[in-house]
């Protein structure tokens, strides 16, 4: 076993990059159904940097509130160091991988060890190291689960009904907005995988990537408009949100669906007009469903871009990373 303290990065107040402090605090002691995992790498995402800001609690879970100073981060890939009781299938140096606690801002994950649900983790592909794991929990799951299978019953904090991905398949094609990004370079791959055909949307310097991803037509945003472009589409899966995601309803077809993974406001009676639906989703911890994309990971089938890599001391880099966008793939933080 370590020694009883560790280092982590904390926040003690809300704001920007520069209240990441680098911080020596105690090594959490796994609890039932948990496991002590040391730290290897740690993915960067966006609630990492919504908590930063300042927001408090998860849509749809009121109950969970943070209290300062707190550990950031859910995306981790490391070695299982202690085991708690109630714990089947995990052992003492076992590699895993994993989207803890989520959602919710209790992951803990900044750090050189984390109390982690043995619930959450997954064992880590052989074919790929600990950055390139650390990259894919939360924004894989994410395609995983708007794409393939929710995997749980939880009511969406975003619309009534609950959330059924599209069947994707040889005769459907699918507009990934967003593509190069974190979700969006794992949804084309994932769609690939599914034998469907998929268009890219991204910023013109990721065209040679994403068409190394699988992309079968890619559009550049900044030099056309996708919705005077494409139509009769089945799916449109839209990474990026904002006011601007309605114009991609004009390239459905009737029947079609849209995705949207940052929930805006659609006019409902324009969406029956079309004869189109708009659905979203929470992604949420799932062992097992990291497993299955383990499975893709280490067979090659779909592989986890880095954007950039910085050390966990210097966690605020990262984040004014992120601050700067047109990020390709995954920010992730490496522990010594």
């Amino acid at each position: 076993m370590p020694t009883d303290t560790m280092r982590a990065v904390r926040l003690h107040e809300h704001g920007g990059p520069g209240v990441l402090r680098y911080d020596e605090v105690p090594i959490p002691e796994p609890g039932p159904g948990e496991v002590l995992v040391r730290v290897h790498a740690v993915g960067v995402n966006p609630p990492d940097w919504y908590l930063r800001d300042g927001l408090t609690s998860m849509p749809g879970e009121w109950k969970s509130r943070v209290n300062l100073p707190v550990i950031p981060g859910t995306d981790v890939s490391g070695v299982v160091e202690a085991v708690g009781t109630d714990v089947d299938g995990l052992a003492v140096d076992d590699e895993v991988f994993g989207l803890l606690r989520f959602p919710s801002f209790d992951g803990g994950a900044y750090a050189e060890y984390v109390a982690a649900p043995a619930s959450d983790l997954a064992r880590k592909p052989a074919g790929i190291d600990h950055v390139h794991a650390a990259g894919a929990p939360m924004a894989g799951l994410t395609a995983w689960q708007f794409l393939i299978e929710v995997g749980h019953d939880h009511p969406s904090p975003f619309q009534e009904t609950r959330h059924r991905p599209t069947a994707l398949d040889a005769d459907t094609t699918v507009l990934v907005n967003g593509a190069a990004g974190g979700v969006g370079h794992f949804a084309v791959q994932i769609a690939k995988w599914r034998g469907t055909r998929v268009i890219a949307v991204a910023s013109g310097a990721h065209e040679s990537f994403l068409s190394e991803l699988g992309a079968d037509q890619f559009i550049d945003y900044t030099r056309h408009r996708p919705e005077e472009l494409v139509h009769d589409v089945d799916l449109v899966l839209d990474t990026v949100g904002g006011p601007d995601s309605k114009r991609f309803l004009r390239t459905l077809k009737r029947g079609g669906a849209q995705f949207p993974v940052f929930p805006s406001d659609f006019d409902e009676e324009e969406t029956a007009k079309l004869g189109v639906t708009v659905s979203s989703a929470q992604v949420r911890s799932n062992g097992a469903q990291l497993a299955e994309l383990g499975r893709l990971l280490d067979s090659g089938t779909v592989r986890v871009a880095v954007d950039s890599t910085f050390p966990l001391t210097d966690a605020r880099a990262a984040h004014e990373r992120a601050a700067r966008g047109h990020i390709r793939g995954k920010i992730v933080l490496t522990v010594a």
